[in-house]
């Protein structure tokens, strides 16, 4: 259970990174390449992959090995770099790792408008339909894994064969009056403000609880905590602003009743960013038959604190 200690340090962690101005950093965006506007198309060069989405944005895609797919989705407001260790894992034991930037995110278009969870998975939907991907195991990390849950509640798993669910949002972060253990709004509306006045301080203060860096004894190195600035750095403005209103106020309880494949979902005891007594502890009772793993002491980036581990568990649920 979510201790009052873990709420306040994180509340004065959020607050406390507001005060300084400096400029951002433009985000990076590959070249595009040429190819059709049509939805579920897909375009391929040395240049970019894309994925040519409905409302005709590009999501850049990484697609390594072959097998069954493991498709990957990252957290806010990273890319599909984040996943490269797990991508190498899963390549390197028979299967295809395909990990994709989400829009206003990383090398992905950067659209004004999109930036919600429904068009997210729509979005996944396109890519997997592009691939024609089958028999796919999906795994999602915080805002991911809301991500994955939408999908699922809009699309179904005909394509599914097994889902993952790690430091996760679902079902609900905000606390309202049916959710009583949520986060305040005015976290959230810190959160933006952060991103809104320096982000690119807002991120490297971030990185800190995102990995239990702040904590005593911690041993996660200064190499984590810059990528975790360099990878948010490439996301768009507007659309890490609006993300924070989907991961936040967006209620997946019903999505997360629709999925009736396997699902593991893995959580950090630590986790400063979701914490767990309102996140995996409900989803692990909504989701039917789920299996739930909790890591003692383990943060919200716990796929990069805890990775031998976290491996271990993905490969052998993979696997089973």
């Amino acid at each position: 259970m979510r201790s009052n200690t873990t709420s306040a340090t994180r509340r004065n962690f959020v607050v406390g990174g507001l005060a300084v101005v400096a400029a951002a950093t433009p985000p990076v965006n590959a070249t595009k390449t040429s190819g059709p506007s049509a939805s579920g198309s897909h375009a391929d060069s040395p240049a970019k992959r894309a994925v040519i989405t409905q409302d005709g944005t590009r999501i850049f895609y990484k697609d390594w090995g072959t097998g069954q797919p493991v498709v990957f989705s990252h957290g806010w407001p990273l890319m599909a770099d984040a996943w490269d260790n797990q991508m190498f894992l899963m390549a390197s034991h028979g299967f295809r790792g395909v990990a994709h930037d989400r829009r206003g995110h990383g090398r992905s278009d950067q659209p004004w408008s999109g930036n919600d969870l429904g068009t997210y998975a729509d979005d996944l939907a396109d890519l997997i339909e592009a691939l024609d991907l089958k028999d796919i195991i999906l795994v999602g990390h915080s805002t991911g894994g809301g991500e994955v849950t939408r999908y699922v509640g809009r699309h179904g798993t005909k394509r599914v064969s097994k889902v993952v669910l790690v430091s996760a949002i679902p079902p609900l972060m905000l606390k309202t009056a049916a959710n009583p253990g949520g986060l305040p709004i005015g976290v959230f509306d810190d959160i933006r403000a952060g991103v809104l006045n320096n982000r690119s301080q807002f991120y490297k203060d971030l990185s800190a609880p995102f990995y239990g860096a702040n904590r005593p004894g911690s041993k996660v190195s200064q190499g984590i905590r810059d990528s975790f600035w360099l990878w948010s750095m490439q996301a768009g403005l507007k659309g890490s602003y609006d993300c924070i209103k989907a991961f936040s106020e967006t209620d997946l309880t019903e999505d997360l009743k629709k999925i009736d494949v396997p699902t593991l979902i893995i959580h950090g005891d630590d986790d400063q960013i979701v914490p767990i007594a309102d996140s995996a502890m409900l989803s692990s009772k909504i989701v039917k038959n789920a299996t739930l793993k909790v890591y003692d002491g383990a943060p919200h980036g716990l796929f990069a604190t805890h990775t031998e581990r976290f491996n271990q568990d993905l490969l052998a649920f993979a696997t089973a």
